[in-house]
């Protein structure tokens, strides 16, 4: 299997070379040159465990692993590192199944794919040969920053770097990603929003002068974000697992179709649903649910991506994005691979903030619906779901709404998984809220004396809900703040530098 950009370089790379390298030379993303079909049927598949469908699914990707080492890599990552057996339970509520993807060690989605990727990279790295240290460079709006810290903590020959907005994320998750320990792990609050993050990095990946002063120090770059194959191929393993198991339930027949909704920011984990067809899982409707930052919803309903609009600070923080990177990748591929149209399309959005899609690529995208929540509708399917004995968190509210205005809009009942992509102690203000306990209620279960802060309000849902707290976030205000770098948005470079001179 080849990997190729999607902007156009016919610079064809093997998957080891793609994951290691992260992104295009052209600044293009990887793709393969064509996807995989499913290595086996979904009966064959049936009676499997996560992790053996994870390497039937990732291994047709990235067959220059022998069986021998992607039995290594997913047998490491998917271990009783994570608090339930079956590694991504599937629980019905509200007419939908949840995949409840946030078992791992951050209490994550994400934990699902960078729990493979260090082990992905590193032998990847052993089979190439590769001599320099490589430093993992990502930005987060939250979650990926932590799992990525927690997977490449220590791990030798390589350096993680992450960049998170200053006061853009919850105080559980920058708690969780400043204690982080490791000798190899640098922390960054950046004066901006994730988007500026984001940005920041790309232009890292693309600075020719910052790449030759990394190399005289013997260090290569690159990344833990979905733009990085390696990533993105290890989601798509968690749609068809979860297609085998409502098989396996009778709540599908082998054939039907499934509906998939996703809580949506960066794109990756939609697209890996949206690939998850492509080899062969029988997909219905791909629901992209947004908050009210919904440049996904208006682009899929005419075309058109524009981010010349205001930016929200919303109680669903890892989806205030306005430049969805792996969109990219959808677009090519709708396009016909069509890499110098992506090219003008990324120039322009770079440029004027804004691009317009082919009639070729608009067709395609009628395989998706969009939606968005408001953040008093989030709390409020968050009150109503819980009182059908249910926590989910602000993301996974989102895409139950839009979900349910499909429903109402459609009358399509066609069984459908949703995407439930972070447990509700990691915003536990909202949670919170959304069941009714006020701040002196907050007071009274935590034993706070002061304002509550977001580690009482973890405590007093637990106490309210009988709700475990996940082993990664308990005690999570007694472990102490390890980074502390501030920098500007203009000066990531410079931090980079500094941080690798140490």
């Amino acid at each position: 299997m080849k990997y190729e950009s999607t902007r156009g370089s016919k610079n064809y790379q093997s998957s080891t070379k793609a994951i290691i390298r992260g992104i295009a030379e052209d600044k293009g993303l990887y793709v393969p040159v064509s996807i995989p079909k499913l290595p086996l049927t979904i009966d064959e598949m049936k009676g499997m465990t996560y992790q053996q469908i994870a390497y039937e699914v990732i291994h047709a990707y990235f067959d220059e692993y022998t069986d021998e080492e992607m039995k290594k890599c997913i047998c490491g990552a998917y271990d009783d590192k994570f608090e339930a057996e079956e590694i991504a339970p599937l629980t019905k509520a509200g007419g939908a199944y949840f995949l409840e993807l946030y078992h791992g060690k951050t209490a994550a989605f994400k934990d699902m794919a960078l729990s493979l990727l260090p082990y992905l990279m590193t032998t990847a790295c052993r089979k190439e040969g590769e001599k320099d240290k490589i430093c993992i460079l990502a930005a987060t709006s939250g979650d990926t920053g932590k799992a990525a810290l927690e997977g490449f903590a220590n791990v030798e020959g390589t350096e993680i770097i992450v960049f998170y907005p200053q006061n853009g994320v919850s105080q559980v998750q920058e708690r969780q990603m400043v204690s982080q320990e490791g000798d190899n792990t640098h922390v960054f609050a950046i004066k901006g929003n994730f988007d500026d993050a984001q940005t920041g990095v790309k232009k890292i990946f693309a600075d020719e002068v910052t790449g030759k002063k990394l190399a005289d120090m013997g260090i290569k770059l690159s990344s833990a974000n979905s733009i990085n194959i390696g990533r993105l191929v290890a989601q798509v393993a968690y749609y068809v697992y979860s297609y085998v198991k409502l098989v396996e339930r009778g709540a599908l027949k082998t054939g039907e179709a499934m509906n998939v909704v996703v809580p949506t920011g960066n794109f990756g984990n939609i697209l890996a649903a949206y690939m998850a067809g492509k080899m062969g899982m029988p997909l219905g409707k791909l629901i992209c649910a947004s908050n009210e930052n919904k440049v996904l919803t208006d682009f899929l309903n005419t075309g058109v991506y524009d981010i010349r609009r205001d930016f929200h600070l919303t109680n669903s923080p890892s989806m205030d994005i306005l430049i969805s990177s792996n969109l990219e990748r959808l677009i090519y591929l709708l396009s016909g691979r069509d890499g110098k149209a992506v090219s003008e399309w990324m120039e322009s959005l770079d440029k004027d903030k804004v691009y317009e899609v082919s009639p070729q690529v608009k067709e395609g995208l009628k395989a998706f619906y969009g939606g968005f929540c408001t953040q008093e509708e989030t709390l409020d399917t968050m009150k109503t779901m819980w009182k059908e004995g249910y926590l989910i968190d602000t993301h996974t509210a989102v895409a139950y709404k839009v979900y349910r205005d499909y429903v109402k809009e459609t009358g399509d009942e066609t069984p459908t998984v949703i995407a439930s992509t972070a447990s509700a102690y990691k915003f536990a203000e909202s949670a919170a809220k959304a069941i009714g306990l006020d701040e002196g209620k907050v007071k009274v279960l935590s034993g706070a004396t002061a304002e509550p802060t977001g580690f009482d309000y973890v405590k007093a849902l637990e106490k309210e809900t009988g709700v475990k707290v996940p082993y990664g976030l308990k005690n999570l205000e007694q472990r102490p703040v390890l980074h502390t770098g501030v920098c500007g948005k203009e000066d990531m470079t410079e931090s980079v530098i500094k941080a690798l001179s140490k």
